[in-house]
């Protein structure tokens, strides 16, 4: 793979010169591993409350609200969804485990100071109507930050014999990150979808894609991954 194609995500107009170059020896092909996993982290209703807008306009009403930028990933998503289930790969959503334990839960999964005003809803931590879960469909729900912990989900991909994971949501800096990484660890090739992941800020979310691509994950456009499971899966593909 050329260094400009490799370098061709988000992060382009913000990573300096020499910046690429110090991570030039990262350069490699990217691709979605064999036997893949969709993995939807936090599409809950939280991250689009408040709408289209920029998120800090919704800081003292919606303190967690990713709002454009989780809207504008909201079709690319949904694209990505269809193409997993027409290809029969597995889906597995995650989402915030906010439910009583009788005292037994520790201090929250993060450490994000709340406004008083913050409105708060029963359905915060449904995931979002957009990508509502399908029959079969497996919802993880998660206490710390990384899908993987204190969670199911490695047992889940070891009995389906998954071994790569397809990784899209929010946030990039947040829960996919830690995601990500915990993927790697657990020596699972991980494709992060770019135009299917956001956060609460552009420069954030650029400057850990670019740090994620270059050390744990495979940064892939979407038209990428949705041409990869179509070709994998031609039967399928077609039928759908």
């Amino acid at each position: 793979m050329s260094p400009d194609r490799f370098e061709d995500h988000a992060w382009a107009d913000i990573i300096p010169a020499d910046l690429i170059q110090l991570y030039a020896p990262y350069q490699r092909e990217t691709y979605v591993g064999p036997r893949p996993a969709l993995v939807l982290i936090d599409l809950y209703n939280l991250a689009y409350r408040g709408g289209p807008v920029p998120p800090l306009s919704l800081m003292d009403q919606y303190p967690s609200s990713c709002g454009i930028y989780a809207h504008n990933a909201i079709e690319p998503t949904r694209r990505l969804i269809a193409a997993a289930r027409t290809a029969g790969v597995p889906i597995f959503y995650c989402t915030s485990d906010n439910r009583p334990m009788a005292g037994l839960r520790g201090g929250g999964a993060t450490r994000r100071r709340t406004s008083t005003a913050a409105v708060r809803l029963p359905d915060d931590f449904e995931i979002w109507s957009d990508f509502a879960p399908q029959q079969g469909d497996v919802i993880i729900r998660k206490q710390r930050a990384s899908i993987f912990q204190g969670t199911p989900l490695l047992s889940h991909l070891n009995l389906l014999g998954v071994q790569s994971l397809i990784v899209c949501g929010e946030s990039t800096s947040g829960c996919v990150r830690a995601s990500c990484i915990d993927g790697y660890s657990n020596g699972l090739h991980v494709s992060l979808v770019e135009e299917c992941t956001y956060d609460r800020h552009e420069l954030v979310h650029k400057m850990n894609l670019f740090d994620l691509h270059h050390k744990y994950a495979d940064v892939m456009h979407v038209e990428e991954v949705v041409a990869h499971l179509e070709a994998s899966h031609p039967t399928k593909a077609a039928a759908g």
